[in-house]
């Protein structure tokens, strides 16, 4: 009676019937590994508490499916495209997120494969190593900058802010220029790399003067593009 409950209606007797105890075991190591991981990616980050939910049960969810499918090509291929939509119906999310959910989806897959030891030692070894690099902030030097400066519809912006960005920048681009406050404001993106970040400060006293102490914004540049 029990085989027969968890027996699909379309399986013959050629198909492999996974044991509901050994599907509870996956399941199971699958949301422990989904529970440290969430751990491991929340070290020091900011992130909200769906996402934390989300990450969490992600592997269990994913191990599942791989199941499910259980060596059956054309379901595979048909799972991967519905996983693939879910990126259309979520909100923009930072690379860091992004991937704790690849490292996430990869446990899962390995624990629905039946490798838990290698699902288990998978997630410690990538978690390990995302928090090796957010210790050591990697990639995190402050100095690419988005710096937003508005000015009055009446200033030509072209040449002002050149002689201060050569001098506290070494390189820079302005990168859009667009109107706002009804057209009596403009708003110019640069996209810039500064020479010392200590010196922030400075660098926007000295565009105050020139933009009429309108509203300067200079932010990193992950910050910048999630906030569009």
């Amino acid at each position: 009676m029990l085989d027969s409950l968890f027996r699909g209606v379309f399986d013959t007797e050629l198909t492999y019937l996974i044991a509901p105890a050994d599907s509870l075991l996956c399941v199971g190591i699958s949301l422990l590994i989904g529970l440290l991981l969430c751990a491991m990616t929340m070290w020091r980050a900011k992130s909200s508490g769906s996402f934390a939910v989300t990450l969490a049960l992600l592997p269990a969810v994913v191990c599942v499916v791989i199941m499910m499918v259980n060596g059956n090509v054309g379901a595979g291929v048909a799972v991967a495209g519905a996983f693939s939509l879910v990126r259309f119906r979520s909100a923009p999310g930072s690379a860091r997120e992004i991937g704790a959910i690849f490292i996430a989806m990869g446990a899962g897959l390995i624990a629905g494969m039946g490798y838990l030891g290698y699902a288990a030692l998978f997630s410690l070894i990538l978690g390990g190593v995302t928090m090796l690099y957010t210790a050591l902030r990697l990639g995190e030097g402050g100095r690419h900058k988005i710096l937003h400066i508005t000015i009055p519809e009446d200033l030509d912006y072209t040449g002002v802010f050149e002689p201060v960005l050569q001098e506290y920048a070494a390189d820079y681009a302005l990168k859009q220029v667009k109107t706002t406050n009804m057209g009596s404001l403009f708003k110019l993106t640069y996209d810039l790399t500064l020479r010392d970040p200590a010196k922030g400060k400075a660098f926007i006293d000295e565009l105050r003067c020139r933009n009429g102490n309108l509203e300067i914004s200079l932010s990193h540049q992950e910050t910048a593009a999630e906030s569009l």
